[in-house]
């Protein structure tokens, strides 16, 4: 047998090396990026977008940035009042608050029921835009897509200690439109621009899930309880 001189045999071994190297790269992901995380039911978008009608649902998103203050103009809003440009308040988190669903009002075929959030905070705080909500069975299981926001122009509420604001959920009755129904036990209700939800028990009986006639809309937030 032909003896092979030591440079050969490093030679061969690098070969093997770099063919295993690059075996190893074609197996990879080749993008670099991890999966994407899982999404959470009910998690408000940014307050401050730009408002749609129909195709924007209050799906989770990042807050917007800079979102926590005001916009420094300098100027402050009366308590429970609405203001175009913002406020000097610091904006309310999803612990600060407290939920609740108003008293159904309904007409047209339509149920109209106000989710109401209540400063439970010492200080005075702000929301604006809309409220992210889902509705959930038993389990936790959500019932149905996310709602969409109706048409409207968002203004910044400033809430005193104990105030709050009101935002419309309102949807075709089920029975008169003919869509699925099914009856959640739940509703999370998100504050503009938060992440953490806040559980509210559903008493307002059967709401559309799918079919015609099945969504669901948010309005933007108002002062008071929407009695």
């Amino acid at each position: 047998m032909t003896k092979k001189s030591p440079s050969v045999r490093r030679a061969a071994l690098l070969a093997s090396a770099v063919a295993v190297l690059g075996l190893l790269t074609a197996c990879g992901s080749g993008d670099g990026t991890a999966s994407s995380p899982s999404t959470l039911p009910g998690t408000a978008a940014p307050a401050t977008d730009g408002t749609t009608t129909g195709s924007d649902s209050a799906s989770p998103t990042a807050p917007s940035s800079g979102s926590d203050t005001a916009s420094g103009s300098g100027t402050t809003t009366p308590s429970g009042a609405v203001s175009a440009s913002g406020s000097a308040s610091t904006r309310c988190h999803t612990f600060q608050l407290s939920a609740t669903v108003g008293r159904n009002n309904p007409g047209a075929g339509q149920e109209n029921f106000p989710i109401v959030l209540t400063n439970k905070a010492s200080h005075t705080c702000t929301v604006r835009g809309y409220p992210g909500a889902a509705f959930t069975d038993a389990s936790g299981k959500q019932l149905g897509p996310d709602p969409k926001r109706s048409s409207g122009t968002p203004g910044t509420v400033s809430l005193d200690p104990g105030q709050s604001a009101w935002a419309g959920l309102t949807f075709s009755n089920p029975e008169v439109s003919g869509a699925h129904a099914e009856t959640p036990t739940t509703l999370l209700v998100t504050p503009p621009d938060e992440r953490d939800s806040l559980k509210v028990k559903w008493t307002g009986g059967p709401v559309p899930v799918s079919g015609n006639s099945s969504s669901v809309f948010l309005t933007v937030f108002s002062p008071g309880t929407g009695a």
